[in-house]
């Protein structure tokens, strides 16, 4: 019998690496058409980021899916803490039968998200067996996009998005173009505190990703490049 191999951890990608070309060009392609257009494309998103703070009215699915956020000390954060609250909260109440906590090694982290919000989540009392990770991803488009093939190969077809309000305009646009049916629930205990200049500079860095995501997009269809499509579709 050969010997058990150590456990190798998925190796971190750069920031280049993970954008690529295509990501690169439409981050130029948001970048100036916001300039250009003094920022009007940022605050056409920022309206529709504060509309999707509040989220979606909440329906039995079959998964709670928990975005992951990056750790300190190999620990969740507050902000992830809350959002694996939230869907603590919703597990007890009943809708749905399994969490699965998505993100893999971030930053100097040793272990991955996923493997941190679990033990997080076991220690409030979550059954094992209601537990799911996705452990290979290193950002929001990633995460869902890893999660979609394990509820085709699951045959589920529901979930809730558990993220902080301010995430969720852009984590329900990306789960809907990659065609899930999503409804997306806000972390209610998630920092910043609405209407801090906190808030409102994550609402703005979040109505750019919007923006980008969606530039992005139009980009790709432009030039009918199916690779960058079947990255984001």
């Amino acid at each position: 019998m050969a010997p058990d191999r150590p456990y190798t951890a998925p190796p971190r990608s750069t920031f280049l690496q993970k954008l690529g070309p295509g990501g690169l060009a439409s981050f130029f392609l948001a970048s100036g058409s916001a300039v250009l257009l003094l920022g009007l494309p940022v605050w056409w998103r920022m309206r529709r980021v504060l509309q999707g703070a509040g989220g979606d009215p909440v329906e039995p699915s079959d998964l709670i899916l928990v975005l992951g956020r990056r750790l300190e000390g190999d620990h969740p954060t507050r902000t992830f803490e809350a959002r694996l609250a939230h869907a603590a909260d919703l597990w007890r109440r009943g809708f749905a039968q399994r969490i699965l906590v998505a993100g893999g090694l971030t930053g100097r982290a040793r272990i991955s998200e996923a493997e941190a919000g679990c033990a997080w989540l076991r220690g409030q009392g979550i059954l094992n067996e209601a537990l799911r990770t996705e452990d290979q991803s290193q950002h929001t488009l990633e995460n869902l996009f890893h999660v979609r093939e394990t509820l085709r190969a699951e045959g589920w077809r529901t979930l809730i998005l558990v993220s902080d309000h301010l995430h969720l305009a852009r984590a329900g646009a990306l789960a809907r173009g990659l065609g899930l049916a999503v409804r997306c629930s806000p972390a209610p205990s998630c920092p910043p505190t609405p209407g801090s200049l906190a808030w409102w500079r994550r609402a703005a860095l979040e109505a750019f990703f919007l923006h980008w995501y969606h530039t992005g997009l139009a980009y790709s269809r432009l030039i009918r490049s199916e690779r960058q499509l079947n990255r984001v579709t």
